[in-house]
């Protein structure tokens, strides 16, 4: 399925970024890899199967103009683009209360912003093919919130809104879309930067997170990928992703006290 396409991979320099892009090139695909950290970027084209095309491409995703270059630049350097993969992210642990309106900004520009950009970007050139996938990752905070992570909270329902819009809006046009949520999965996400005014909340959530980071971002990649294989629109995948969205359907308003008592906060 993925042979000889061309994939485009957002926030490919760790995690599930990497991870994807090691799984695929072992699958023969066509790889634009593009990561705002240059070096971390080096070191995942260094890790793919050394027979699969693969170019690497600096990229701040909060900046239109740069993933419209983007995208323009993959057309130019490939022919044509099969996939993009909007997954850059970052975070912050904070209260509502505490959270500056700059740090929220900040992972909007990132998280949502940049899935905005990464998809109209990319949409247009698809839909000239009359093929294509746009691949968004949300997470399990796409289908639930937790106290303490207000802004990364809002923009993977953000994502969630925008991807299952795309579902209504793409049907016979030949494009796709498909909406990812990672559960608990070990990646660099928890190694986000530290809010000015951490408070005892957000400490508490920082423990209460790591402790379901029980998930690789191989066995996260294998579980996207086989989910695309399948022509799944909605991707549960990695530690608690299907459990949560199971009790975000049977208890819409009140499954917050679950969710906390199973933090331990």
């Amino acid at each position: 399925m993925f042979n000889n396409k061309v994939v485009a991979i957002t926030g490919a320099g760790s995690g599930i970024g990497r991870a994807l892009a090691i799984n695929l090139s072992r699958r023969g695909a066509r790889l634009a890899l593009a990561d705002i950290n240059e070096g971390a970027l080096a070191e995942s084209l260094s890790l793919l199967d050394q027979k699969v095309q693969a170019r690497t491409y600096s990229l701040d995703v909060s900046s239109r103009d740069a993933v419209y270059s983007f995208a323009n630049a993959i057309k130019k350097d490939f022919g044509s683009v099969d996939y993009i993969v909007n997954n850059a992210g970052t975070s912050v642990l904070a209260s509502t209360e505490n959270v500056t309106l700059e740090e929220i900004e900040k992972v909007l520009a990132i998280n949502l912003w940049g899935v905005i950009y990464g998809t109209k970007a990319f949409l247009s050139i698809m839909l000239e093919q009359k093929h294509g996938c746009i691949v968004n990752v949300s997470s399990v905070f796409g289908l639930v919130a937790t106290p303490g992570s207000v802004a990364y909270t809002i923009s993977k329902f953000g994502v969630r809104g925008l991807t299952e819009t795309l579902w209504q809006e793409l049907d016979g046009t030949g494009v796709t879309a498909v909406l990812v949520h990672p559960g608990g999965i070990n990646t660099n996400i928890d190694k986000a930067p530290k809010a000015i005014n951490e408070d005892s909340l957000a400490l508490k959530m920082k423990e209460a997170n790591l402790r379901q980071m029980t998930t690789t971002p191989e066995d996260c990649a294998e579980e996207i990928v086989k989910g695309l294989i399948s022509g799944k629109k909605r991707l549960l995948v990695g530690n608690g992703a299907r459990a949560l969205h199971l009790i975000s359907r049977i208890f819409p308003d009140s499954y917050g006290a679950i969710i906390r008592r199973k933090l331990g906060i």
